[in-house]
């Protein structure tokens, strides 16, 4: 009586040789280095705890390697803009 699922655990190495950026609507996110970073907070006088966070554990973060303090570039294509950048601070989660 009623539903049953087969939950099945994919360890990292069974998704070798995949990447989230294989996927059209995964935008392509870079992390900044030191100096790109003080440039982008010192243009928008703001703090980096100002920024909008993405987690160390979201997908993208993972495969790019940014690590907790780190800002990433996010660069959307849009259709009425081209392209469309946003930036987001990497925190611990």
């Amino acid at each position: 009586m009623g539903v049953h699922f087969l939950v099945k655990k994919i360890e990292e190495s069974e998704t070798k040789g995949f990447s989230v950026f294989n996927h059209e609507l995964v935008p392509k996110h870079v992390v900044l280095n030191q100096e790109e970073a003080e440039e982008l907070l010192n243009k928008h006088h703001i703090k980096p705890h100002q920024l909008p966070y993405i987690k160390v554990s979201d997908p993208a973060v993972r495969e790019i390697g940014a690590k907790p303090g780190q800002i990433v570039k996010i660069i959307r294509k849009s259709p009425t803009a081209g392209e469309y950048v946003y930036y987001r601070l990497v925190i611990e989660g």
